[in-house]
């Protein structure tokens, strides 16, 4: 497999070690990925942007449909180029008219500095969670997710994530359902490396990496 592009975060090794130790199930999964570790999208708003025009639809589809928005507003998209394109030209991308308005919203926040992207790197977690769902169409399993993938913060458990309950029910539970309560005791051996539990739980059902 090859590995990701960008460098590993500091903490992973680390967490790796702790989590080997404390967690059974981590045991036997971790050695199984040797090569790969988080990687990172580096621009916020096309971090963002993606994930908005992703939001429940198949990756297949949402790669497509990044693809056609690039097209409209470059590969290297910015606010300035998605007000430009304006609602109906990004309707043209096949964006639906929701989409299409969280986009705008997304833009205008970025370009009038009502998101700070340059403090973000200083601000607890909870603080940039709360500033990026003031944006409409960002709610706080996308915030997390830009936690994870662009700021690469280290103890993000992502408890509305079907994928992460998924392998805690697979893993921990024999497959049962598990509740939000269930899965945050769970977690309470990874902490303060739930990012890197969770990562790894993802690959034991989708052995490539995300890139978000």
């Amino acid at each position: 497999m090859k590995p990701p592009e960008g460098p590993k975060p500091d903490y992973w090794d680390s967490a790796v070690a702790q989590l080997t130790k404390r967690d059974r199930i981590l045991r036997k999964i971790i050695p199984q990925y040797p090569e790969i570790h988080l990687s990172t999208r580096t621009d916020p708003f096309q971090t963002l942007a993606r994930a908005i025009i992703g939001q429940q639809i198949s990756a297949k589809a949402g790669d497509a449909a990044w693809a056609r928005f690039q097209e409209i507003c470059g590969r290297r998209a910015t606010a300035a180029s998605v007000t430009a394109a304006g609602l109906d030209t990004l309707r043209s991308a096949g964006l639906s008219q929701r989409k299409a308005d969280y986009l705008l919203d997304l833009a205008t926040h970025f370009q009038e500095k009502r998101v700070h992207p340059r403090q973000w790197s200083e601000m607890d977690d909870e603080a940039v969670i709360a500033e990026l769902t003031a944006i409409r169409g960002i709610g706080r399993w996308t915030a997390e997710m830009f936690l994870i993938f662009n700021l690469r913060r280290p103890d993000i458990l992502p408890l509305d994530d079907p994928g992460l309950l998924k392998a805690i029910s697979l893993h921990y539970f024999s497959g049962e359902p598990v509740s939000r309560f269930e899965a945050r005791e769970v977690a309470q051996a990874w902490k303060p490396w739930c990012t890197v539990a969770t990562w790894y739980l993802w690959r034991s059902l989708d052995p490539v990496p995300v890139e978000n």
